[in-house]
């Protein structure tokens, strides 16, 4: 976290891998397949990101992606962020990937994995890694489910399902069945609510999805029953500060409910969200949380612990990264 200071150990579960597409590697990539773009330089681009809220996020996010369409393409994304794991501190990642967003424009669902997991295999000597794969709550469930049918030859490089995009208007209730199925192929399943959404759609997260995690749950704080049962089920809540600052989910960083939901007992643990995008990677967003909200380093550590804790690696590799994060001094 300071100059000549090893960086905490901390495990990445709130991580969409399209959102760590610089803009530089969109417009190598848009020559690359002779792909045009909405902006005529890396400058535009980035001015792109004056966010007002989550969908107009989304739809930037979704724009760039087009320029994803190889299996190569897929490994070089991944690979890209892979590399930049060991500076940040980050031992083990969880990625989200977005297969709709890819198959709805002809992408083989089979390069989108492929592509991924040759770089997480490339990558395995100094970071672990597996992928979650996201439906799109703005879209049928009954694409979700097409999805995982097609998924299926690919299921031994997947460990988990997810639910991600526009949150407001589409509960989680509406990807029961989905998630039912993915459940029985021994998918382990998470759901981003109570981002924008309200603190019910993490309830039904909870109760419809039979989540193990909920992505962001910053809106959980509003619910005290609903507080009380997340932290006496020490249900992992990943959270985003960075994310949640720039789509205005809160009015600035020193806004955030993290405080309170430390102080509320909550197993919450730090994520990066998509760091392109949204000013930071993982110790960035470390860094942020302490200076922006007067965070100690033992409320680093411990958000650190939870962030492997609430990972789904085996028990006896959890305790050797835990160690690792309460030996670490700032």
């Amino acid at each position: 976290m300071t100059t000549g200071t090893p960086p905490l150990p901390k495990a990445e579960l709130h991580l969409h891998i399209e959102g760590t597409l610089e803009p530089e590697t969109v417009f190598a990539l848009a020559r690359r397949h002779d792909v045009a773009l909405p902006w005529t330089d890396v400058e535009a681009l980035r001015s792109a990101y004056d966010f007002a809220d989550l969908q107009s996020f989304l739809d930037v996010y979704y724009a760039n992606m087009a320029v994803l369409r190889t299996r190569d393409d897929f490994a070089e994304l991944a690979s890209a962020y892979l590399r930049t794991c060991p500076d940040q501190g980050v031992e083990h990642v969880e990625m989200f990937f977005d297969p709709q967003a890819h198959t709805s424009r002809g992408v083989d669902i089979g390069d989108v994995v492929g592509g991924l997991t040759d770089a997480i295999e490339e990558h395995s000597g100094t970071v672990s890694a597996g992928l979650i794969l996201c439906f799109l709550r703005d879209r049928p469930a009954s694409e979700a489910e097409e999805t995982l049918r097609a998924a299926e030859p690919y299921l031994d490089r997947v460990v988990g399902v997810g639910l991600d995009s526009a949150e407001v208007g589409h509960p989680p209730s509406g990807f029961t069945g989905v998630f039912d199925r993915a459940r029985s192929l021994g998918l382990k399943p998470v759901a981003h609510a109570g981002e924008e959404g309200p603190p019910a759609y993490v309830r039904e997260a909870l109760d419809d999805l039979g989540v193990l995690r909920v992505d962001h749950g910053i809106r959980a704080i509003e619910d005290d029953e609903l507080v009380a049962r997340l932290a006496r089920d020490r249900t992992p809540l990943t959270v985003c500060p960075l994310s949640n600052v720039r789509l205005a989910c809160v009015p600035g960083i020193g806004l955030h409910p993290l405080p309170e939901m430390l102080a509320a007992g909550l197993n919450v643990s730090l994520h990066s969200d998509d760091p392109a995008y949204f000013g930071g990677y993982a110790d960035t967003t470390y860094a942020a949380s302490r200076d922006g909200l007067g965070l100690s380093a033992e409320d680093l550590r411990t958000m650190a612990v939870n962030s492997f804790e609430s990972s789904f690696l085996d028990a006896d590799v959890i305790a050797k990264h835990v160690a690792a994060v309460r030996a670490w001094e700032a």
